[in-house]
This record gives C-alpha cells, sequence and structure tokens, in this order.
C-alpha cells in the first residue's frame, strides 16, 4: 500500500525531472545588437581559447551615422562580442586593433581560423571612409595569440584586388582552401583558392558557379557532406558537396521573413557552426526594410536610421530528404558547449 500511496508524487517528481532536462535553451532573438553603432553585420564566430568563451567578430557598420549614401558601411571596424554562457547573452567587448595604413580606413566581413598556434584572421581592407559603393578592396591576413594583438602577415595575392568576403576551410589532406567574391570577374565573381601555409596561395581563376552573382560564402561540413551557403541578397543559396570540388545547387535558406523580434526581412551573410551535432546558421537583418536591397535615400541623400541599422539572429539548419532547411521561426535548442 505504501508503495501506491507515493506513485503519485513519484511519477510528479519524475515528470517535471524530465520536463527539465528537455527544456529547450531558447536563442534570444535578436541574438545580439551593437550598443555602439547599431550596425552588427557579417557574423564570425569561433572558440577563444584563452578566455574560455564564445566570440562573435563582425563588421561594425557605422548605422548611427547620419551621412550620405553608404558612407556608414565605409570606416567600419571589426566589432567584438563574446559569450561566456553558452551563447545565451552576448557582450560588447570593443574593436580589433587593426593597423594598416594611417587614418580612418575600411574593414569588412572577418572570418577567423586557428592554425599552428596562432589566430589567423581574413578581412577585407579598404583605405578611408567612401561615400558611395567602390575602392579597392584587398583582402589581408593577420595572426594574434591572444585575439587583442593583432599584427598584419600580407595581403595574398588572390586573382584581383577587389575581393571581399572570405571564407576558409581545412581538408582532410590539411590543405586550406579560401572561397570569396571577387567583383571584377566577368564570368562569375564566387571564386576559390588553395594554400598549405595559409600564406602561399595558388588561385582558380575558373569561378564556381558561372553567370550566378554571390556574395559572403560560407563553406562546413554536416551529416555527411560538405556544405556552400552564398548570400544571394534574397536569403542564402544551399550547394551540396562529396568532395568540395563539385558542387550540387539547391533550394535557398531564410529566404523568407521570420516573426521573431528583428527578423526581417531576409537573412544575409551568416557563418555555420556545428556542435553536438547541431548546426546553427547566424546571419544578420535588416529589421527596418521590406526587402534586404531596399534603402532609398531622403531628399538630403540620407538612408534613413531604421533602413541602415542591422542586427544578428541565429536559426537552425536540419538535414532532411538529402539538403538543408531552416525554419527561422521554429523552437530549437540553442546550446554553444564549452571547448
Amino acid at each position: 500500500m505504501a508503495i501506491f500511496k507515493w506513485l503519485p508524487v513519484l511519477l510528479l517528481v519524475t515528470s517535471a525531472a524530465f520536463a527539465q532536462n528537455t527544456t529547450l535553451h531558447k536563442a534570444p532573438a535578436p541574438l545580439f545588437r551593437d550598443p555602439v553603432t547599431d550596425g552588427a553585420a557579417d557574423p564570425s564566430i569561433f572558440w577563444n581559447r584563452e578566455e574560455k568563451s564564445w566570440w562573435m567578430v563582425y563588421s561594425q557598420r557605422r548605422a548611427n551615422t547620419e551621412a550620405e549614401d553608404v558612407s556608414y558601411c565605409y570606416g567600419t571596424a571589426i566589432g567584438i562580442a563574446s559569450s561566456s554562457d553558452n551563447g545565451k547573452t552576448w557582450v560588447y567587448r570593443g574593436t580589433l586593433n587593426l593597423q594598416i595604413d594611417k587614418g580612418m580606413n575600411t574593414f569588412w566581413a572577418p572570418d577567423v581560423q586557428y592554425f599552428n598556434g596562432k589566430y589567423h584572421l581574413f578581412v577585407t581592407y579598404i583605405e578611408g571612409v567612401r561615400t558611395h559603393w567602390g575602392g579597392r578592396a584587398r583582402m589581408s591576413h593577420f595572426t594574434s595569440t591572444d585575439l587583442w594583438n593583432w599584427q598584419l602577415v600580407d595581403f595574398p595575392k588572390l586573382t584581383s584586388e577587389d575581393v571581399i568576403d572570405a571564407t576558409l576551410f581545412q581538408l582532410p589532406n590539411k590543405t586550406w582552401r579560401m572561397w570569396y567574391k571577387d567583383s571584377k570577374n566577368p564570368v562569375g565573381n564566387m571564386l576559390m583558392a588553395e594554400s598549405k601555409d595559409l600564406q602561399h596561395w595558388q588561385t582558380h581563376d575558373q569561378p564556381l558557379f558561372p553567370g550566378h552573382g554571390q556574395e559572403g560564402p560560407k563553406v562546413f561540413s554536416f551529416n555527411g557532406y560538405y556544405w556552400l551557403l552564398t548570400d544571394e541578397w534574397a536569403g542564402m543559396r544551399v550547394y551540396r558537396s562529396t568532395d568540395l570540388d563539385h558542387w550540387e545547387k539547391q533550394q535557398r535558406v531564410l529566404d523568407v521573413p521570420g516573426k521573431r523580434p528583428e527578423d526581417t526581412p531576409t537573412g544575409a551573410h551568416g557563418d555555420v557552426i556545428v556542435v553536438n551535432n547541431k548546426a546553427y546558421i547566424f546571419y544578420f537583418t535588416h529589421p527596418g526594410r521590406k526587402s534586404h536591397g531596399e534603402a532609398p535615400a531622403g531628399p538630403n541623400g540620407i538612408i534613413p536610421f531604421d533602413l541602415r541599422r542591422s542586427s544578428i539572429q541565429v536559426a537552425e539548419l536540419v538535414f532532411e530528404n538529402g539538403t538543408l532547411t531552416c525554419n527561422r521561426d521554429a523552437p530549437f535548442d540553442f546550446w554553444l558547449p564549452n571547448e
């Protein structure tokens, strides 16, 4: 009789424990807004071995700057946000100290890799601050042992000096590959280069996808395939490969506006982190716009603030029916483990 007397209590405790263990770690929406300029874009996520925390570096657009046309996209530093609670909260930490030329200059779209005891940063550099799109865009390579003090190594010699948005991935044979956008290529702007040491690069002049315009590539491995995501300014195109040489074009993700706060209209230029058999996609949005490219200037030539600002979001990529899908409104368990 005693067993039956306590059975309801045992069931209640067991159910409560089960519910607690299966509670989703809900991702904040937005995940991050830059508290200084409100222009976080092009995020890159990685583990900081020294601080034992997750870092996000990003293009710090000067969205709160009242200046003509796209001036706010120039003079940009590389912002830093960190998380010590498995991705639940992100704290602004300042900007990377990157020195090339004197004065105020422009840095875009960072990618950070850890190799041979150093952090390697590949980031696009443009001299000065421009009002309209343009300028010589060179890929720059920095190294650091602590992520705070950086030294310029070189400017990798690629297919032109109008290249942006590097993503790097190390092959099973230890060769590194860099995918990037080359705006000077008349056939197709997605190019690739190879290196054994991240300093000497062999370029491949043939574009990956002739006739197609894209930017913001991201390469990663997940669920038995290699994946390449590219920003098509209306969501991200998915490509699948078994060898990193031949790519199968598939559908787009993040091409439908989300319902979470700040999660519209489409997802742009992101990063993907694969942990615990889950693939998280980090991306930026223009929550004040109806479409990604809609940003008309006012009579004074200045784009309104609500159309300039940008936010960082995260969602889960799901492998189903041989491809990747992403329902940015669906609940998912978001947990970045301590590595």
